[in-house]
């Protein structure tokens, strides 16, 4: 036998590995990619916007006389009545002045019994007299005005609703200029949602909804939806109520105000949300948000053409609907675009169409299909 050298071999074996690569590929051939094509329908649109939540009347306590906290009688999310009890100040200095002020009405008004006939009788002027009732009158304001702040060291709930944090305890010396308050008091049945636009949102707002005025533009707008912090959807729908005359110079932006009911007490003042705002839009563009991906913060897309050859193109959103992109440019109708699997292609690359299962893609994709059947027989 002849023999065969090493280098021989190895040159026949990379013949046939390269052989079996050119034939996997050629067996392989394009990737089939899901893909729909562009259509115009209706669309339910929807903006979201942060809010920040407050009771119907958020009312801060504070005291109207200084003094010591002797009692607190509630505690942090306690529901209260209107004229509860939330707190008692130690007044025992202002019964020692109301004591005072008590004397000096006696002392006032003994000065003026005994003037009294002596005017009658022509002894004295009726000056004297006019004189002892002004400073009896005096005392009885004083006295009056004492009383009176005694009677503020007890301090009742204004509304109905539920008690906010305490940061003062009992002993805390307290005034009426203390910059934080003793407790607030959230009317919570019916809780505001705050929320903001900006100038281009309220315009599209004032021009979608009908109505010559700001009150009539808010009766056609639709309800709204509050979406919580864990991403559920509020049970209770809510209705923008109020907005804002003036724009923010600084920010830009006009406050709106929504209004949701809280029977069960879910919401809390002081807590946030997402406010979502339906729109119905007419003859809009709708994409797969799996179809978008973005390149140095743009967002594109891949559309096939005739040759089922895979371009990117740029395309502009305005907002979502459902799982879809509202598109408003960078696409027509007719256009076919890959739905999933974009981060798996490069541009010019030759796929296999496959329509998607969808009403949309068994209606306008056919030919699509066609020439993927052309393309997988070859």
């Amino acid at each position: 036998m002849k023999k065969i050298s090493l280098p021989l071999i190895a040159f026949v074996l990379l013949l046939s590995s390269c052989g079996k690569k050119e034939q996997q590929a050629a067996v392989k051939g394009p990737a089939p990619f899901p893909v729909q094509e562009i259509i115009t329908q209706d669309a339910t649109v929807y903006q979201e916007f942060t809010a920040n939540l407050e009771g119907q009347q958020n009312v801060e306590i504070r005291p109207k006389v200084s003094g010591f906290i002797q009692k607190v009688y509630v505690d942090e999310g306690q529901v209260v009545r209107k004229g509860q009890i939330l707190f008692k100040l130690e007044t025992q200095t202002l019964n020692q002045d109301a004591s005072a002020a008590k004397a000096m009405v006696s002392a006032a008004q003994v000065e003026v019994d005994r003037l009294k006939p002596l005017v009658e009788r022509s002894i004295i002027s009726n000056v004297q007299l006019a004189t002892a009732k002004a400073k009896l009158a005096q005392a009885k304001s004083a006295y009056g005005s004492i009383a009176a702040n005694i009677g503020y060291g007890t301090i009742y709930s204004p509304v109905n609703g539920v008690i906010g944090s305490l940061p003062f305890k009992e002993g805390s010396l307290v005034n009426p200029t203390s910059e934080m308050p003793l407790t607030t008091v959230s009317d919570t049945k019916i809780v505001r949602a705050y929320f903001s636009m900006n100038e281009k949102q309220v315009l599209y707002f004032n021009k979608t909804f009908k109505g010559a005025t700001t009150a009539e533009k808010l009766k056609s707008a639709p309800e709204v939806s509050l979406i919580l912090v864990d991403n559920s959807e509020y049970d209770q729908k809510g209705k923008i109520a109020t907005i804002n005359g003036l724009v923010n110079p600084t920010t830009g932006t006009t406050e709106f105000r929504a209004e949701f009911k809280n029977p069960e007490g879910i919401l809390r003042s002081g807590s946030s949300g997402v406010v979502r705002l339906p729109i119905v839009q007419s003859n809009v563009i709708l994409l797969p948000q799996n179809a978008v991906f973005e390149v140095q913060g743009k967002q594109m897309v891949y559309a096939v053409d005739k040759s089922n050859k895979v371009k990117s193109k740029i395309i502009e959103t305005n907002g979502t609907s459902d799982l879809n992109y509202i598109v408003t440019s960078g696409l027509a109708e007719g256009d076919v675009v890959v739905v999933e699997g974009a981060s798996k292609l490069k541009e010019d690359m030759e796929i296999v169409p496959q329509p998607t299962k969808n009403t949309v893609a068994e209606k306008v994709i056919p030919a699509a299909a066609e020439t993927a059947t052309k393309t997988t027989t070859k």
